[in-house]
């Protein structure tokens, strides 16, 4: 993908990973920045259309997908955690919260954009996952099973939009210096550095980040005897 001639639309691109998205990306030259989120005032970066979009609304989706008919390249980064266990009082709706936006938002936000994205050749859609897509934590369970749920999603996507040209990367990142977060005592990657490896995989034609040493640790472990994913191991 030429990043320079994209016309690019971020979700909750307010803060943290999105706001690094939107600045890298200005900074890389790109045509148009769309910077969406639900409170769009929220956006203070010059330079970018701001636009209201909660993906949990279908009407907000459609009107971003009419508004936003230039667009090449779809980042799906909008995400929510809980910080839930599985059998935590609460548990099912911190779930649904969850899924809502990590996985059912970048589903409708494809099926609304796929065909914008075909109409202007193809283009590309990110979706940002996590090192939790292979792990599940105690402490984010829930929040896991919709990063493993949005990593289905994203395999059976760059399977179907193949044929039109759409290159699907998902991008894999453990902790990073975000205010998300910023209650955990880890090694932090600087969402900059994450999205800067983002735009060099999009102009390579890869499908896949893993954006720091714990996601591609994690990921050689998956296909280990006693999986990574197995007790204390994940942990």
């Amino acid at each position: 993908m030429d990043i320079r001639n994209a016309v690019v639309l971020v979700t909750g691109a307010n803060r943290g990973l999105g706001l690094a998205f939107v600045n890298e990306l200005l900074a890389a030259g790109v045509k148009k920045v769309y910077a969406a989120a639900r409170d769009p005032s929220t956006i203070t970066v010059q330079g970018v259309e701001r636009v209201k979009l909660d993906v949990t609304r279908p009407e907000d989706i459609a009107a971003a997908a009419r508004r936003c008919s230039d667009v090449t390249l779809l980042i799906n980064n909008a995400g929510v955690s809980r910080g839930s266990p599985f059998l935590a009082a609460g548990s099912a709706a911190a779930a649904r919260s969850e899924f809502e936006t990590n996985f059912f938002g970048p589903l409708a936000m494809s099926q609304a954009f796929a065909p914008v994205l075909a109409g202007n050749g193809g283009g590309a859609i990110v979706n940002v996952l996590s090192v939790l897509s292979w792990l599940n934590l105690s402490g984010a369970a829930t929040y896991s099973a919709s990063k493993s749920a949005a990593w289905s999603l994203t395999n059976g996507l760059r399977n179907e939009l193949r044929g039109q040209g759409t290159q699907v990367l998902a991008l894999h990142v453990a902790f990073m210096d975000t205010d998300m977060t910023k209650g955990i005592d880890a090694p932090k990657a600087n969402p900059r550095d994450v999205v800067r490896q983002t735009l060099e995989a999009l102009t390579a034609g890869s499908e896949e980040v893993l954006a720091d040493d714990l996601t591609r640790q994690v990921k050689r472990g998956l296909s280990a005897e006693q999986g990574v994913y197995m007790g204390e191991a994940a942990r």
